[in-house]
């Protein structure tokens, strides 16, 4: 067997990018001829797959999965480079292959190290996905969310998989969930948080140091605008409680019905259903969101770059 050292290892890692162990390899197979082993690792594709590993991978599909008595449901995450190669017919595949693997998985497990039907693991047809597409994929996040008891889990998709929301809600009776109103009470509800991007369910759920931090960033802010200190006060207390019927669902004004907050139609809807409705929790995930895109160079930055400046 030919024998490679450490330098020549280091020289093709250099080169590709490819791992330790990948270059090793491809050097042996090739008979310590740097050219080929060069050209071993591009066949395999572990070039590119290595190249891409670190690259920001942004866009992508939200897909919410729901159980059959919609009990239980899962939304996971899973990124790509492109909008375009989001769109590709194996990643799209392959997402969905995800969001099955999580329906299975325990609450918090690592989807990545779970077993595949078709052998292998998430994290191995990633891997060669990543080496087939040329571009960096994650499974960024995934989340289950069930209900105890009547009630459903109610899920939406928005705009082709870039918005997903799964909402959890306890009724009176099981054969509540199924009137009309109560059903299209969760449905438009669920359109609302993909709508209005809420942060906590209720007012009551808002940490006090989240309401503490908003009311020095709007007193700050009137500081700036030169209003007198003994004013600000009050002026901040009205921004603050403005600012929670933003980011609380039940506070929010209703997208469908201005007039009325969610809270108020969700009284509205159980008064004529006859029956309680409480909503416990929701998940809403956008495609990227908190993903820092690297901002690209400037146009004289790019023209330095294309004549050697």
């Amino acid at each position: 067997m030919t024998q490679v050292n450490m330098q020549q290892v280091k020289e093709l890692r250099d080169r590709t990018q490819a791992g330790l162990n990948d270059c090793r390899g491809a050097l042996i197979e090739a008979d310590g001829d740097m050219e080929k082993a060069v050209e071993v690792i591009l066949k395999k594709g572990l070039a590119k797959s290595a190249k891409r590993a670190g690259a920001i991978a942004a866009e992508g599909l939200v897909i919410a999965r729901l159980a059959s008595d919609a009990k239980t449901a899962i939304i996971v995450e899973v990124n790509i480079q492109t909008d375009f190669a989001a769109r590709n017919a194996e990643f799209i595949q392959f997402a969905e292959t995800v969001a099955d693997v999580a329906m299975k998985a325990k609450n918090g497990a690592d989807l990545g190290a779970e077993s595949l039907p078709s052998g292998g693991t998430v994290e191995s047809a990633r891997q060669a996905l990543v080496g087939k597409l040329g571009e960096n994929i994650t499974v960024r996040r995934w989340e289950r969310v069930s209900i105890d008891g009547a009630g459903k889990v109610q899920s939406y998709v928005h705009m082709g998989g870039k918005i997903g929301v799964l909402l959890a809600a306890r009724t009176g009776s099981q054969a509540a969930v199924d009137a009309t109103p109560v059903a299209k009470f969760l449905d438009d509800t669920a359109m609302q948080i993909a709508a209005m991007a809420p942060q906590f369910l209720s007012s009551s759920e808002v940490p006090a140091e989240a309401k503490q931090k908003q009311g020095e960033i709007f007193d700050a802010q009137l500081a700036e605008e030169g209003k007198p200190e003994k004013a600000r006060p009050k002026i901040v207390e009205g921004k603050v409680a403005k600012w929670l019927k933003e980011v609380c669902l039940l506070e929010q004004p209703s997208v469908l019905d201005g007039d009325k907050s969610v809270e108020q139609l969700r009284q509205a809807v159980a008064k004529e259903a006859g029956t309680e409705i409480t909503l416990t929790r929701f998940v809403r995930y956008q495609c990227g969101e908190g993903i820092e895109k690297p901002a690209g160079d400037d146009f004289a930055a790019e023209v330095a770059k294309m004549t050697g400046g």
